[in-house]
């Protein structure tokens, strides 16, 4: 019995030997520089220094807890925290059903031409760096120069202190946001309606439905699993933050919102040279994400959803 399983796997390999071969690749790539890393995972437990390794640091104090105490007792971390939370929460009530009702809009569409048309201009903010969106942003909404404040005080209204307030602050990054990726996540979106079946449409059409309700009954079902899926990943990103986007947007008007964890984790650990206590708070981010995603996961398998695991 051994004998024939052991035939039957080397025939089963024999005959799929090239796409073993083809994985070999990416898996090297996340051995060599996603898991062979996580040995430095032990810094943030032991006393950095820079001449020995992970293994010969000495443990920190409070049972190796200390740079994680010191984290939460500092008040910069904390609204760090505090900011990191509000930013992401906003792009997740308002810009993870953007790109839902984009792609639903440009199903929509009738004429093919200006559909392409319109996919393709919503497509090309993603290539942009936020470097050039945060040079874009400052020559539209600046106090003075800015061509949106011009164009209103023409008008009789008063400059809008878009970058220059924090309330403003806030509505301005989380508008750029959605702008820059909106048509990018249009794509997976686009491609499971195009998996829907056609028949269901023209079913719904002889029963007297309009497009309001082909939408409602065939569309979003339609589109369901996918939404449960990308929303459990951006919910397992819901305490990370980027770091080129709030620190291009950002100025010293504005850092009470403005100063997320990864600006934290430059001052602190790359500009303050504080390794350990940057590590610490990275690996707070990293296992809250994880928390996020398996109870988000576990919700959508309670209410009868695949998940994605």
């Amino acid at each position: 019995m051994a004998a024939a399983v052991r035939s039957k796997s080397l025939g089963y390999l024999k005959r799929y030997w090239v796409l073993y071969a083809m994985l070999l690749l990416p898996v090297s790539f996340f051995i060599i520089f996603r898991y062979i890393p996580m040995n430095y995972i032990q810094i943030a437990f032991k006393d950095y220094s820079i001449v020995k390794s992970p293994m010969e640091m000495e443990w920190a104090a409070n049972h190796g807890f200390e740079y994680f105490i010191k984290a939460f007792s500092n008040r910069d971390f904390l609204y760090a925290l505090r900011n990191t939370l509000l930013l992401n929460l906003l792009d997740l009530v308002f810009g993870f059903p953007a790109p839902i009702i984009l792609a639903i809009i440009f199903n929509e569409l009738a004429f093919k031409r200006f559909k392409k048309f319109t996919q393709t201009v919503a497509y090309m903010p993603h290539f942009l760096s936020w470097i050039i969106v945060a040079g874009m942003a400052l020559q539209l909404f600046a106090p003075s120069s800015g061509l949106v404040n011009i164009m209103l005080n023409k008008l009789g209204f008063e400059s809008i202190p878009f970058l220059n307030d924090s309330m403003n602050w806030v509505i301005t990054y989380v508008a750029l946001g959605i702008w820059k990726s909106v048509g990018w996540g249009t794509i997976l979106y686009l491609a499971a309606i195009a998996g829907i079946n056609p028949e269901l449409y023209e079913a719904a059409s002889v029963d007297g439905a309009g497009r309001m309700r082909n939408i409602w009954h065939i569309t979003l079902p339609g589109l369901r699993s996918t939404i449960i899926v990308l929303l459990i990943l951006n919910l397992g990103h819901i305490l990370g933050s980027e770091f080129d986007r709030p620190f291009a947007l950002a100025n010293k008007l504005v850092t009470d919102v403005s100063n997320v964890i990864s600006i934290f984790v430059y001052n602190y650990g790359i500009r303050g040279l504080q390794f350990s206590l940057s590590t610490a708070v990275g690996l707070f981010q990293s296992v809250v994400g994880v928390i996020f995603l398996f109870g988000a996961n576990a919700l959508a398998k309670k209410f009868g959803e695949r998940g994605i695991w």
